[in-house]
């Protein structure tokens, strides 16, 4: 079901691959309905695509990005402090009595004083790494979508919203980050023949039951076990992951922008890994024709699916 993605981040890459443009006011729109206190997520290497803005309004989105980050900062040093306290606490009841209270006291307020270590290292850290590009449901990822012709990249959320449903669907459907190809003219048909869009990786991710990805059936007694697993295609290539998005409009609501990947059956080798879904990556040649679709012509954007990039998918354990 790609329940999470290495993304191309940087939306300057997809100018520079595809002649996109940035769709700025909703860039500038989400980043700062985040410095004001909404919990958006938002994937660390598309901030870092704003580390050396170039525009007045890239200039604006630093700002807004650095103002977010010193919240963020203020809020860890705060509970940091909280927890040392909590520790200090622990550490002088056990000098007298061990109690339960006390050890998990000890326990709770390491573990945490470690994480938030490593919270506030990640937002003064400058060097990128993997994982700064990795997204999961409910973050928000450049699409690359058509308006009047024009390529442009928008940021979205990866769990789609259809237009005219309630806002507790993301609760009730929390599967709705997976358009699967044969239900495309069922749940999804206000979304495909016209939202159209395409996100760019080069690597996912699955759970799968650990003995599937081992290749062995479950032994006498045992339970299955979930592990996830990365999959990157080879040769070494960026992936053109087809789309379905939605803007989701409501009264006295901001306006919400959010995609789902279209998934269909796997390549053998996914299968053998133990998933029974995979991403749908067109081809270069088809990005106009994705992106610029024709309601009418149902049968022309299935054949743009059929006609797929193919490459190997080879696999490993997450790290």
């Amino acid at each position: 079901m790609c329940y999470s993605a290495m993304v191309k981040a940087d939306f300057k890459k997809y100018q520079q691959m595809f002649g996109a443009t940035m769709g700025i006011a909703e860039f500038h729109e989400l980043f700062f309905r985040r410095a004001e206190g909404a919990k958006l997520k938002v994937p660390k290497a598309v901030e870092a695509a704003f580390d050396s803005p170039r525009t007045e309004s890239e200039r604006r989105i630093k700002e807004l990005i650095d103002r977010y980050n010193a919240q963020q900062a203020t809020a860890y040093e705060q509970e940091m402090f909280k927890q040392r306290k909590r520790l200090a606490d622990a550490v002088r009841a056990l000098q007298t009595k061990t109690t339960k209270k006390a050890l998990d006291d000890q326990r709770i307020s390491t573990d945490k004083v470690k994480q938030l270590r490593g919270r506030l290292s990640d937002i003064t850290r400058t060097e990128l790494l993997d994982r700064d590009s990795r997204m999961f449901p409910g973050y928000h990822v450049p699409v690359m979508v058509s308006e009047g012709g024009q390529r442009i990249v928008k940021l979205m959320r990866y769990q789609c919203r259809l237009a005219g449903k309630p806002a507790f669907y993301d609760v009730k459907y929390p599967g709705t980050y997976n358009a699967r190809r044969d239900n495309l003219e069922g749940f999804w048909k206000d979304q495909f023949g016209f939202t159209h869009g395409i996100m760019v990786v080069n690597a996912f991710y699955e759970n799968v039951n650990k003995h599937k990805a081992e290749g062995r059936e479950l032994l006498p007694g045992e339970e299955p076990e979930n592990t996830v697993l990365e999959f990157r295609p080879k040769p070494t290539q960026e992936l053109l992951v087809a789309c379905l998005w939605s803007r989701w409009l409501a009264p006295g609501e901001p306006d919400l922008l959010s995609f789902a990947a279209i998934t269909d059956e796997p390549p053998p080798e996914v299968a053998a890994a133990g998933h029974d879904r995979c991403i749908v990556s067109i081809r270069p040649e088809n990005i106009d024709a994705w992106l610029n679709p024709n309601p009418k012509d149902l049968g022309a954007l299935h054949a743009i699916l059929d006609d797929r990039a193919r490459p190997y998918y080879e696999h490993r354990m997450a790290a």
